[in-house]
């Protein structure tokens, strides 16, 4: 319950609690069954960018010995947990490999989660990056505290050098 941020509701009822706490106590419940098998669906979906973390360093820590089947929508959740990351459309798998083959073969520039102080939407980063990096760097989502931007491969240099 520590590893997952539950323990503050060890003495509530399950149906008591928030639909994210109900995933986290869910992960915990089976990753403490030993299984060598589990399944997950979507395990950090509705979670806020801090409790997905919280979960993703607790599915770390115990996934020695383990094979663990995750389904997800966000690839950087495929991209930190996944040895292997299948993708599928149309309910058919269209490729499969490790993190750095499927971004060696199909990536077109780099995704950067930032996150924030606050959840006021933000005014003076997108300017900046644009200066920066580039006027094609755009911001693909702004949800609570956590910003998504796309920097485009044309400007993988500038990247590199602006976070060295």
């Amino acid at each position: 319950m520590v590893d997952v941020g539950v323990y503050d509701k060890k003495d509530a009822i399950s149906m008591t609690l928030s639909g994210g706490n109900k995933r986290k106590l869910s992960a915990a419940i089976a990753l403490v069954g030993g299984s060598k098998f589990l399944i997950f669906d979507e395990p950090t979906a509705g979670m806020d960018l801090n409790a997905r973390r919280h979960l993703w360093n607790m599915f770390r820590k115990y996934k020695a010995g383990r094979i663990i089947l995750m389904s997800t929508h966000y690839m950087d959740e495929a991209d930190i947990l996944g040895d292997r990351i299948g993708i599928m459309c149309a309910g058919k798998m269209t490729c499969i490999g490790s993190s750095i083959f499927l971004k060696k073969k199909f990536g077109k520039g780099y995704n950067m989660v930032l996150v924030k102080d606050s959840a006021e939407p933000n005014t003076v980063l997108m300017p900046y990056l644009h200066k920066n990096l580039g006027p094609k760097t755009q911001m693909t989502s702004e949800i609570q505290n956590a910003i998504t931007i796309k920097i485009p491969e044309i400007y993988s240099d500038k990247f590199t050098t602006f976070f060295s």
